[in-house]
């Protein structure tokens, strides 16, 4: 039962956006096992390790859409602090916390660099066109 209307246009993704949402749901991976290693180590109670894993777990999937907004983008950078922080519980996560944020640094300047070569790209074809409508 269709009524004929054509599906919704997705919104296209800058390639920051999709970089950096990347990035996050790696890093969301992470905290699935580093959460069972925290477990496993008896590091915190059963209810905390599996409660704080899971609320970093979806606040990372969540920041996965939100990056399209600057204010995301920020908390991306928050979430890069807190998985170095779990370093506390686990001390590799130190090492591993700063991977990522080394990941989440090259995907964040080479994003900028792909979307300003798109804008300045589509800013020449726009003007390309605009020119030889005229004549």
């Amino acid at each position: 039962m269709t009524d004929g209307a054509a599906p919704a246009a997705r919104r296209e993704r800058s390639a920051s956006e999709s970089l950096l949402s990347i990035t996050l749901m790696l890093e969301a991976v992470l905290v699935f096992f580093v959460t069972l290693v925290v477990f496993g180590l008896r590091a915190l109670p059963a209810g905390i390790a599996f409660g704080g894993g899971a609320a970093l777990l979806v606040v990372l999937l969540l920041d996965g859409r939100l990056v399209r907004y600057p204010w995301g983008v920020w908390l991306g950078w928050l979430l890069q602090a807190v998985l170095i922080a779990v370093g506390i519980l686990v001390p590799m996560m130190y090492f591993i916390g700063a991977v990522f944020l080394a990941i989440w640094i090259y995907c964040f300047v080479t994003g900028r660099r792909l979307d300003a070569r798109e804008a300045a790209y589509l800013a020449r074809t726009t003007d390309l066109d605009q020119s030889t409508d005229h004549r």
